[in-house]
């Protein structure tokens, strides 16, 4: 989580309050008035992810606000094409359903992503597929299978 110093939160705070056209004398800047700033800004949650087997690896980043999730996810398979994008999409209790924005062979393509939040985990889910507006989606989320997919576990994210 980021925090903010306090010179910045009294502009905020000051700012906040002075987008109306009515001239105000005096601005009292309270704990309170802070607090209900701070409530206001929305600052996104990061989690990094990583999955290593064998040549394999899945990397996954992701940045939560409220209930929208959006990251970058990778996965680097021996032998087969390199895929690296973008995921948006919502969490659901413990499940996270994506579209995944990627690259491979040249060519951008979506997929919708599905995975299973397990303590410091994903499990990515694995379903019946069917093309719709161009995308491949679930045909049914509710038969998503959790058991064999990939796991993938927390890891610090890397300093930017």
């Amino acid at each position: 989580m980021k925090f903010f110093t306090l010179p910045v939160l009294l502009l905020i705070v000051v700012a906040a309050t002075s987008c109306n056209n009515e001239p105000q004398k005096n601005i009292e800047v309270t704990a309170d008035t802070i607090k209900s700033v701070i409530k206001k800004i929305v600052i996104p949650e990061s989690a990094c992810y990583v999955s290593i087997k064998d040549k394999d690896t899945v990397n996954l980043k992701l940045e939560k606000s409220s209930q929208v999730v959006t990251g970058n996810l990778s996965y680097n398979y021996y032998g087969k094409d390199y895929n690296n994008g973008i995921i948006n999409g919502t969490l659901s209790g413990d499940t996270l359903v994506a579209d995944y924005k990627f690259m491979s062979e040249g060519k951008s393509s979506v997929r919708q992503v599905a995975f299973l939040i397990s303590d410091s985990s994903l499990i990515e889910g694995f379903g019946s597929v069917e093309e719709k507006e161009g995308k491949m989606v679930f045909k049914d989320l509710k038969t998503l299978n959790f058991k064999t997919g990939t796991r993938l576990h927390k890891i610090p994210c890397p300093a930017q």
